[in-house]
């Protein structure tokens, strides 16, 4: 189901100028496809769409460019190697500290990192709180981390 509806998605894109999620959820009922939005908002993430100017000069979601998609996780990767300062969990929750001012890319490095477990992030100046749907995944979460980071 969740594939299906993504590749209708990505038709949508190809063939419309699909400018909010709202008009995103009206194109998938148009063609059939029960979802939600925040479904489409997830789906949006998996999917890695961007938005762009089209040529009438609004903006449009389209699949990022695969250079600008690598080239990003390697710049967050970096934010994270450089600017996190440790990390633990306690229950379904990753706590992560951070040098002042970048908690709120730490954060959006692991958002990035496309991790099912991970329902959100949110981030103050040096620590940011990382919501897991359970202990088991903030474990594992910060298992990763370890092993990616050497942290």
């Amino acid at each position: 189901m969740k594939t299906s509806r993504q590749s209708v998605i990505l038709d949508i894109i190809n063939e419309e100028n699909i400018e909010t999620q709202g008009q995103m959820l009206e194109a998938l009922q148009a063609r059939g496809v029960k979802s939600t939005q925040a479904t489409v908002s997830r789906d949006i993430k998996e999917l890695r769409l961007v938005k762009e100017i089209g040529p009438d000069g609004r903006y449009r979601y389209a699949p990022a460019n695969e250079d600008e998609s690598s080239e990003s996780a390697r710049r967050m990767e970096e934010i994270f190697r450089e600017g996190c300062i440790s990390f633990d969990h306690a229950l379904h929750t990753v706590v992560v500290r951070t040098i002042p001012g970048l908690a709120s890319a730490v954060c959006g490095a692991v958002d990035a990192m496309g991790e099912d477990a991970v329902l959100g992030s949110v981030a103050g100046d040096d620590t940011g709180i990382i919501v897991l749907r359970n202990a088991a995944a903030a474990e594992r979460l910060c298992a990763q981390l370890r092993r990616a980071y050497k942290r």
